[in-house]
């Protein structure tokens, strides 16, 4: 410390940038092709101190790949890994997935969707909404129909 005194130039510092916790969690929702180098980089020397961490990104990443590629048939595997994870967060969704198994499981293997049917589902709701109880059911059907 004496000589960093002495010398008539400053040390040089190399600021640290950590990342935000949010930064964090969309490098860990995001698949592994779609980060930036810099950003894999980042995730990996913050993985690299976290065990937990490092769990959570390999649990996160195996249900996005379930999701996105209709791999139902690894759905009791992951369930088993997520209890046995050391994370409160992961186990309450692993048996909240136990509790609708069948629905999961066919959702994540079957190419059919009800997506349709709930986005109309929650229009009507909304129309119904902002009518606000003012009219009987022919203006509802009527303006759902004519989409006003």
């Amino acid at each position: 410390m004496q000589t960093w005194r002495d010398s008539t130039t400053p040390p040089t510092a190399t600021p640290v940038t950590t990342p935000k916790p949010r930064q964090v969690t969309g490098w860990i929702i995001r698949p592994a092709h779609k980060r930036t180098e810099s950003e894999q980089a980042d995730l990996a020397r913050i993985l690299d101190r976290c065990a937990v961490l490092r769990s959570v990104d390999q649990l996160v990443s195996d249900f996005g790949g379930m999701l996105r590629h209709r791999r139902g048939q690894h759905l009791d595997a992951w369930i088993a890994a997520a209890q046995a994870s050391d994370v409160a967060q992961l186990q309450g969704f692993a048996a909240g997935l136990l509790k609708d198994y069948d629905a999961v499981r066919n959702g994540l293997t079957l190419p059919w969707s009800s997506g349709a049917v709930e986005g109309t589902v929650t229009k009507l709701k909304a129309l119904k909404r902002a009518m606000y109880g003012r009219a009987n059911f022919d203006l509802l059907r009527r303006r759902l129909l004519l989409n006003i």
